[in-house]
């Protein structure tokens, strides 16, 4: 979807139509951005529901300086810190499943995937946040530096260093758990 028109909306917009949209669009990335901050469901969605109500109010506020799906996980950024200062947030294990499109593989081969994704991801969340936001930006969500930089409000230089840096600490937790797991 094509959502250039935001900086330009007028008061006769319907906006539950342009947060319906938004919703449709961009609703699963920022709940797996948000879940991937809070290591919780039910937190998530929370997160998520505050990040596209917030979204609502301040339309019109929204410039175009950046896309919109950055404006969204920035919002979903800021959100999901203002949870954590509550003290609502609190430590939760991976629940993780996989969801196949087509055909269904072996059981076997789904229980080694299954199993190597939780082992993967139980080592990306524990990276610093710092770290694991950036990695995850880059990564899943594959947004450009320039627009993790804006998210995280940090240089450029700063977002490659942080993806490096987790990079690394990432295969040292890999190889950590593979010598003594």
């Amino acid at each position: 979807m094509n959502f250039d028109y935001l900086p330009y909306l007028g008061s006769d917009t319907d906006a539950r139509d342009v947060l319906h949209d938004l919703m449709t669009a961009y609703g699963h990335d920022v709940w797996n951005y948000a879940f991937l901050m809070c290591k919780r469901t039910d937190l998530a969605d929370d997160i998520t529901q505050d990040t596209f109500l917030k979204a609502y109010r301040h339309l019109s506020t929204f410039r175009g300086q950046s896309s919109v799906k950055t404006w969204l996980l920035t919002i979903a950024r800021n959100t999901a810190f203002d949870y954590r200062k509550t003290g609502y947030f609190r430590r939760v294990f991976l629940s993780d499943s996989i969801e196949y499109n087509g055909t269904h593989p072996s059981a076997e081969s789904e229980a080694l995937e299954q199993l190597t994704s939780n082992e993967l991801w139980e080592q990306v969340l524990k990276l610093p946040v710092k770290l694991r936001e950036a990695l995850i930006l880059y990564a899943h969500h594959q947004l450009k530096i320039k627009e993790i930089a804006c998210i995280l409000n940090v240089s450029e230089g700063t977002v490659k260093s942080r993806i490096f840096k987790a990079r690394m600490k990432l295969l040292q937790l890999i190889g950590e758990r593979e010598q003594y797991g």
